[in-house]
C-alpha cells in the first residue's frame, strides 16, 4: 500500500503540472478563468483516471464502464470531503488561508486514494 501511495503522489504532481501547463496555455490564448479550470480539470480528471488505473494500481486490460463510473463517485465524495473540511476549517477561523486549503486537500487526496484503492481499482483476485 506504501508502494501505491508513493505512485499516486507521482501521479498527482504530474496531473496537476499538467493541469497549470493547460490553464496557462488558454488563459495566454485568451480563454478565461472559468474557461480553463473547467478544460484543465476535464484534462486532469482524464490523465488521473488513465496514469491511477495502470501506474498506481497496476491494472490491466480492457477499461470497465464500471470503473469510470466508480471513478466518477469516487471523485465525487473525495470532493466532498475537501469542502466539507474547507468548511469546518473556515468556522474554526482560518478563512482564506493556506492551512485550510491544504487541509481540504489532504482529505481530498486521502479519500481519493482509499476509495480509488477499495471501490474503483480494487487488487483482482491472484493479482
Amino acid at each position: 500500500m506504501v508502494k501505491a501511495a508513493a505512485r499516486f503522489g507521482l501521479v498527482g504532481i504530474a496531473n496537476t503540472l499538467v493541469s497549470l501547463a493547460v490553464i496557462a496555455l488558454l488563459l495566454d490564448l485568451g480563454a478565461g478563468d472559468y474557461v480553463a479550470n473547467a478544460v484543465s480539470y476535464a484534462i486532469g480528471f482524464c490523465l488521473s483516471f488513465v496514469l491511477n488505473r495502470a501506474f498506481t494500481f497496476r491494472v490491466r486490460g480492457r477499461v470497465a464502464a464500471h470503473e469510470v463510473h466508480r471513478f466518477l463517485a469516487v471523485f465525487a465524495i473525495s470532493y466532498a470531503a475537501n469542502l466539507g473540511i474547507l468548511t469546518m476549517m473556515r468556522a474554526a477561523g482560518f478563512a482564506e488561508t493556506l492551512i485550510a486549503q491544504g487541509s481540504a486537500m489532504i482529505a481530498y487526496s486521502a479519500v481519493f486514494f482509499l476509495l480509488s484503492r477499495r471501490f474503483v481499482f480494487r487488487p483482482r483476485p491472484g493479482a
